[in-house]
């Protein structure tokens, strides 16, 4: 199934975003372990979907290694140009050099 065109939702000039977001608080690790090989594989299945859009938050453990993980095979099978399909959004912050 894939999501009609009112499922997306401009937001800025330059960003248009699914709007029913990927929650990634599954992979916290208060929920098993995770199989990372199928967990990317459903992350495929997912934006082919037509669910692009990912909310990572910073206590969602490896919710950024998996994003990186999906964006690095994505360009891998599909090219650059797949990324502008994606959007991740995540506070992660790194530290500040002093």
């Amino acid at each position: 199934m894939n999501l009609p065109e009112s499922s997306r939702l401009q937001l800025t000039p330059d960003l248009n975003i699914c709007r029913v977001l990927n929650g990634m608080w599954q992979v916290s690790g208060a929920h098993g372990r995770i199989d990372r090989k199928a967990a990317i594989q459903n992350m495929f299945n997912y934006m082919d979907a037509g669910f692009t859009t990912w909310d990572l938050a910073d206590h969602y453990g490896p919710a950024e290694d998996l994003i990186g993980e999906f964006r690095h095979q994505l360009v891998a099978t599909r090219g650059e140009a797949a990324l502008s399909n994606l959007q991740a959004f995540t506070k992660w912050c790194q530290d500040q050099p002093k």
